[in-house]
């Protein structure tokens, strides 16, 4: 862990407390007490959140401290990134990826709850049980790896095209009730739960077959497709990768609505008298933040300007630093003429067994699923006619929030007009609550 010290001066106002990493220090007030020096360490087992802009709260079983500085960079990034607080012996992009405290990434997936509402995408659990069942001659007495199982869902269809064993990988504290349905369903014989990352527990056997659900919001949110390829060198030659491959696809919108919709939520920032206060010098920047939030949704592919591009990932072949930066160029002939207003993603996996490939899409053309489509805005929008191209980049870069930053480059050749947006993946604004999912 990491050491900190908070070193304490009263006076008969208030305490002020001195936060040191070795690197800096900053000062911090509370109110009243007497003059104290004491030391704690900060390790991943503490809860921990930034609160604002320029706060940070840490907890302890006995203590709790609103760490409040002078910045909202300073003190507060050295803390979060200081490269003293990576102990852990696992490979270094694991450890990159993996900052934050796991119960924080583990949050959403360990709860019944969400798990719930996963096995009820009927799409989802009805796609790989289809390709799992239909290629049951490449599951059939073969030792399969489930990464990342949550429920153990795919390890039981593997088991039911007749695997001979399953090892189910679950690091969260979803993997005891995991055991709970798997003991409970007298396969305890056929499935094996191992607690912890993929990258860091010991599969005892090399495995025929790697399963696992690791697509988030664009495919790679998450990060989780990082370890899937990770699992690999637990996978014999030949062995085979569920889901196989997958695509990304990019088309520009048209939604006049939607952009003026998230110039409306800012708003607010435009009174000028607010209890007295004027708000207004803070709507530029509050305009500014909403459009860095891409837009988790479903539309109607008429809205689509052009006919989508699509980045592939070949999961057999592709490594886990190819997923760091990720390009996307694309040169779209627009199909009607009127103002671009931002770009569309969607993906689709494929599942390629000896017998048959079996496809999920989350394209707006299909059936709505948990992943329904993501869109981002453009800064501004562009006027294009029916007929001209309009040409750019896509760049999803990775960072230490499971997550990735999405930069957005577009230009309308004949025009030369321009415009981008850089935007915050980890972010989204669901912009409406489908409650079936």
């Amino acid at each position: 862990g990491q050491h900190v010290s908070v070193l304490g001066q009263k006076s008969d106002q208030e305490l002020t407390l001195l936060l040191t990493t070795g690197l800096e220090v900053q000062q911090v007030t509370v109110q009243d007490g007497k003059t104290l020096v004491f030391q704690f360490t900060v390790s991943e087992e503490m809860d921990c959140c930034q609160v604002g802009g320029q706060s940070f709260l840490v907890t302890n079983s006995n203590l709790s401290l609103l760490l409040q500085f002078k910045t909202p960079t300073g003190l507060l990034s050295i803390f979060l990134n200081n490269t003293s607080y990576q102990d852990g012996e696992g490979p270094a992009m694991f450890e990159k990826r993996n900052k934050k405290n796991p119960a924080q990434c583990y949050q959403f997936h360990s709860c019944l709850t969400q798990q719930r509402s996963l096995l009820q995408d009927y799409l989802r659990n009805a796609t790989y049980q289809k390709a799992i069942l239909v290629n049951e001659a490449d599951f059939r007495d073969k030792v399969v790896l489930d990464v990342g199982c949550g429920s153990g869902i795919l390890s039981f269809f593997a088991v039911q095209a007749g695997a001979s064993k399953v090892y189910a990988v679950e690091a969260s504290p979803m993997a005891k009730y995991t055991q709970i349905l798997v003991q409970s369903n007298q396969l305890s014989e056929q499935i094996r739960i191992l607690e912890g990352e993929v990258e860091q527990v010991s599969i005892p056997d090399m495995v025929d077959v790697i399963v696992s659900e690791p697509m988030g919001y664009l495919l790679v949110n998450e990060r989780l497709m990082e370890s899937f390829l990770f699992a690999r060198r637990w996978l014999k030659p030949n062995g085979l990768m569920f889901p196989s491959y997958g695509d990304i696809h990019v088309a520009p919108f048209s939604d006049e609505q939607l952009y003026f919709e998230y110039y409306a939520r800012a708003s607010f920032w435009h009174q000028r008298s607010f209890y007295g206060v004027n708000l207004s010098a803070l709507h530029s920047a509050a305009v500014e933040e909403f459009f860095r939030q891409p837009i988790v949704d479903a539309f109607d592919v008429q809205i689509l300007m052009a006919s989508s591009v699509k980045h592939c990932i070949n999961f057999m072949e592709a490594k886990e630093e190819d997923l760091l930066r990720i390009e996307i160029p694309f040169v779209f002939t627009l199909l009607q003429s009127g103002l671009v207003h931002g770009l569309a993603f969607w993906f689709d996996v494929a599942y390629l067994g000896s017998k048959s490939t079996v496809w999920l899409s989350t394209a707006p053309t299909e059936p709505l699923t948990r992943w329904s489509q993501i869109r981002c805005l453009l800064q501004t929008p562009l006027f294009a006619k029916l007929g001209q191209t309009l040409s750019g980049t896509v760049q999803l870069a990775a960072n230490n929030r499971q997550s990735y930053d999405i930069h957005i480059t577009a230009t309308v050749d004949q025009s030369g007009f321009r415009s981008g947006n850089i935007l915050d993946l980890k972010n989204p604004y669901f912009r409406s609550f489908l409650s079936t999912l």
